[in-house]
């Protein structure tokens, strides 16, 4: 079964402004779906927190912004998400956990503001990792539980940001926003068939966000197109003088991602490093490089030099910091904590001030390496994830799941771009023979997002159709 022009889009909705499909009357059905998703077996537990109200409210002034021809940029009306992350006001800030946000949110994070100023209807947060230390998705304490891959129910929606790319993929919002220090956006964008861009670091503020590990996090949106991820991407990235990493950026633009071709483009791809993945998988992404040298883009040879190093040096950094950030947690809610959260952050509790400093030398090494290669290519291609979605098991709704080996090999081809701090975009490209999505990752050097997007755009033309997800809500009907 086939979705005729893929999922629901921005430009889909903006055009049915015309017609009778009010904000409202968009708004008045996802909160209709939100209801039958809480209900339906098993729950889909995309959306972990929304409120009747605050969506109806939104939705109402947008649709009279609307009638007076005063909208406010083309966001405007268009329902959205947020990983439970972010501080978004009225709602519960979380972050995955039982314990935090015991009082209800009264201060947006700089992202949730700056979507409530384009006009955009926020439907609520979406499910998310315990405190984002997993590539699952599995977090099965009470006010969470497993959300659930639209393509296939019994298998994980991947983390941390599962429930924005589980909303995006079931239809509910063609944009949700998330957060990605080791794959947590690009990950469960891969995991269900949608579209996911990691910024720069520093491009996107990440001010009003739990600071788990300050120096491999980058924001970034779930979307269902590329079209889409260049919209919200051209809203969300500024400096923010709240969030100090981004003050020095260059300004965004989004410089000939509309170009007919990508003649004098060179693709940069480390083919040992490629091909570390499921037979599967490989065959997909073969092939959509193919597609995008039949575009006039040239494929260069490059090599990725101290990959292994990086990966170590990555999981070095961003669980030092974790560790450090949830200190007092750790001392203080340990019991509380998903069993998962426990052991990675007694594992982080075994580094030592001297990894950690030995970790930071070879970033500056990985990012000299790069430098280099960039001076030779416009972005280095890799499969997005080795393998598709694992499936969930009875244990996992109980206990969790703590797959050790699966968490690394889900990261492979992410930690590069967290610990350098480049770029990423992943971008469906087709099925397994079971039906689950197969994504490509495109990276470019630091602030070029432009080229990821240009890119992106004639690498979804691969994909010849959208199959449609077992759980999808039509929100236009």
């Amino acid at each position: 079964d086939v979705v005729r022009g893929g999922l629901v889009t921005i430009s889909q909705l903006l055009s049915c402004r015309s017609g009778k499909l009010t904000p409202s009357q968009v708004a008045k059905n996802i909160i209709a779906m939100l209801e039958d998703c809480d209900k339906s077996t098993p729950p889909l537990r995309a959306i972990v927190q929304w409120d009747q109200e605050q969506i109806m409210l939104m939705a109402e002034a947008s649709t009279t912004r609307y009638r007076n021809k005063c909208t406010l940029s083309c966001l405007d009306g268009i329902p959205v998400c947020l990983k439970e992350e972010f501080k978004v006001v009225p709602y519960h800030h979380r972050v995955g956990t039982v314990y935090l946000g015991t009082q209800p949110e009264t201060e947006d994070a700089t992202v949730a503001k700056k979507l409530r100023e384009a006009g955009a209807i926020i439907i609520g947060v979406s499910n998310m990792h315990e405190l984002g230390t997993g590539t699952t998705g599995c977090n099965p304490n009470r006010y969470h539980k497993i959300p659930r891959n639209p393509y296939n129910p019994n298998h994980f929606t991947g983390g941390s940001s599962s429930g924005s790319a589980a909303a995006v993929a079931a239809g509910l919002c063609p944009v949700a926003i998330g957060t990605d220090g080791g794959g947590s956006v690009r990950i469960p964008a891969s995991f269900c068939g949608v579209v996911g861009l990691k910024g720069t670091f520093g491009r996107i503020s990440c001010h009003g966000s739990l600071p788990l590990s300050y120096s491999t996090v980058s924001v970034g949106p779930i979307c269902t197109s590329v079209a889409d991820a260049a919209i919200v991407y051209s809203i969300l990235a500024e400096p923010d003088l709240l969030y100090p990493y981004g003050l020095k950026q260059p300004k965004a633009t989004l410089a000939d991602i509309c170009a007919p071709d990508l003649k004098g483009l060179k693709l940069g791809v480390d083919w040992t490093f490629f091909k570390a993945c499921d037979a599967e998988v490989l065959s997909a992404c073969e092939k959509a490089v193919k597609h995008l040298q039949s575009l006039g883009a040239s494929v260069v040879e490059v090599s990725l030099p101290e990959m292994e190093e990086a990966r170590v040096a990555h999981v070095i950094c961003i669980l030092s910091e974790m560790r450090d950030f949830l200190q007092p947690d750790f001392n203080k809610h340990f019991h509380e904590m998903n069993l998962e959260t426990r052991a990675s952050l007694a594992l982080a509790s075994q580094f030592t001030a001297l990894d950690y400093i030995k970790a930071n030398r070879q970033r500056t090494r990985s990012m000299r390496f790069l430098q280099e290669i960039f001076s030779t290519v416009n972005c280095i291609l890799t499969p997005a994830v080795p393998c598709t979605a694992p499936r969930i098991y009875e244990s996992d709704l109980l206990t969790g799941s703590s797959d050790m080996s699966f968490t690394v090999r889900s990261m492979r081809f992410m930690q590069l771009g967290n610990f350098t701090g480049i770029p990423g975009l992943v971008v469906p490209i087709g099925y397994s023979t079971a039906g689950l999505p197969i994504s490509l990752q495109v990276m470019a050097k630091w602030w070029d997002e432009a080229v990821l997007l240009r890119i992106g755009l004639k690498l979804e033309q691969f994909r010849d159709q959208t199959k449609k997800p077992s759980i999808y809500y039509d929100i236009l009907a």
